[in-house]
């Protein structure tokens, strides 16, 4: 059981790894492929809300049949689809052809983002202590992965089809490799356990599950939005507020994301120790008094400051929302993550957009004193993993049979 169960976390890595890299292939040749296509760069953003659109619909999808079905089916599903659906917006010769591959390409991805997230709520049930963090850590390599064979395949004068033709059929070989190691889990209703293991049986204990997840995902949405616009508006307000160079702007959004990516490496042992409603709470609260320097801070050194303080403190509340998902129906967890994470990318999505229209009505930096207040609602909502999925932590216990 041991070696089995290791195995299975080592898969979840390499399909968190995979899942980054294939979306990360698609970010890093967005540039050779809006100009191939003739578009302008309002036509791609209206292009990559179908990416969400085609997600959004993946991840509900997948989260049902992976309770039905198992994740152990569904992940490899997804990881085929996912490396095959890559090569399409590389093939894509007009706006039409690019719209159509990149619903199908949101699609997948987020068949697989699901999948695997549910999962990694199993392995990290089998483990008897929080490895999630982890995981999504993970998921930020393969996005550095795929930025590094991006700029290879630039250097080297490959075009991006065939970039991204390779790289799935790698991605594709590498799910297929690693799917026998996956857990075996039961599907939903499957019948042979009991109430404790299946999760809660009773309507009314149902409903309570019911409503927790409604406002993890309301929180997910929050955070997301606030991750999401950091992502697109880092960078643009160091340049236009504090009037940075291009090259000093980029650094803006690599602290904010090596921030995070040093979090998440941390989280689990912080979770382990004081528990996921702590890191959510204490998590939010960081990241509101970072980005609250950004806002208001006058020079380049709280900036940069205010920057690692949100990365950081919103490290960790993604991976305890969507476990406290998984936890809080394990017959329906699959459907649950589905629900925590499909919001939570329309937050991703809509974050940039929600601080490009502020901006028109305030200074850039003040329209991150919205940011604040997500994250300071979070903080105070983050009772919410007091129930249901909120675990006891004991860094010094483990299941027997679990490995360390």
């Amino acid at each position: 059981m041991e070696r089995s169960l290791r195995a299975a976390r080592v898969a979840t890595y390499v399909h968190f790894v995979l899942c980054g890299t294939l979306m990360g292939a698609w970010v890093v040749h967005i540039p050779a492929i809006e100009e191939r296509v003739g578009i302008s760069h309002a036509t791609l953003g209206g292009l990559l809300v179908l990416l969400g659109l085609g997600a959004f619909t993946g991840m509900q999808v997948a989260g049902r049949l992976t309770d039905r079905l198992g994740a152990r089916v569904v992940i490899p599903v997804g990881g085929v689809l996912c490396g095959a659906a890559l090569v399409l917006p590389g093939l894509a010769r007009d706006p039409w052809t690019l719209a159509g591959a990149l619903l199908v390409f949101g699609f997948c991805n987020g068949c697989l983002d699901v999948s695997m997230n549910a999962h990694a709520v199993h392995v990290e049930k089998a483990y008897g202590r929080p490895v999630m963090s982890g995981f999504h850590a993970t998921f930020s390599v393969g996005g550095v992965l795929a930025a590094l064979v991006g700029a290879g395949a630039a250097s080297s004068g490959l075009n991006p089809a065939a970039s991204m033709a390779a790289l799935g059929v790698v991605g594709i070989v590498i799910t297929l490799a690693s799917a026998r190691a996956l857990l075996p889990t039961a599907p939903a209703g499957a019948g042979n356990g009991t109430a404790e293991e299946t999760g809660p049986s009773p309507d009314g204990t149902r409903r309570s599950a019911a409503g927790r997840v409604r406002l993890l995902a309301v929180l997910a949405l929050m955070v997301m939005l606030c991750e999401g616009a950091a992502n697109d508006w880092s960078a643009l307000h160091l340049k236009d507020v504090l009037g940075a160079s291009t090259s000093t702007a980029a650094f803006a959004y690599g602290t904010f994301a090596a921030a995070m990516t040093a979090g998440r490496l941390l989280a689990d042992r912080l979770v382990s120790r004081f528990g996921s409603m702590a890191i959510l709470r204490h998590g939010a609260a960081t990241a509101a008094a970072g980005i609250t320097l950004v806002a208001l801070g006058p020079w380049m050194w709280t900036t940069f400051a205010g920057w690692a303080l949100f990365g950081l403190g919103l490290s960790g509340c993604v991976p305890q929302l969507f476990s406290a998902a998984g936890h809080a129906d394990p017959a329906a967890a699959g459907a649950n993550v589905s629900r925590v994470a499909g919001l939570g990318y329309v937050g991703m999505l809509a974050g940039p957009a929600v601080i490009g229209w502020l901006s028109h009505l305030v200074a850039l930096n003040h329209t991150f004193i919205l940011l604040t207040l997500l994250c300071v609602t979070t903080a105070v909502a983050a009772g919410v993993l007091r129930t249901g999925s909120d675990r006891t932590p004991d860094p010094l216990a483990s299941p027997s049979g679990a490995p360390r």
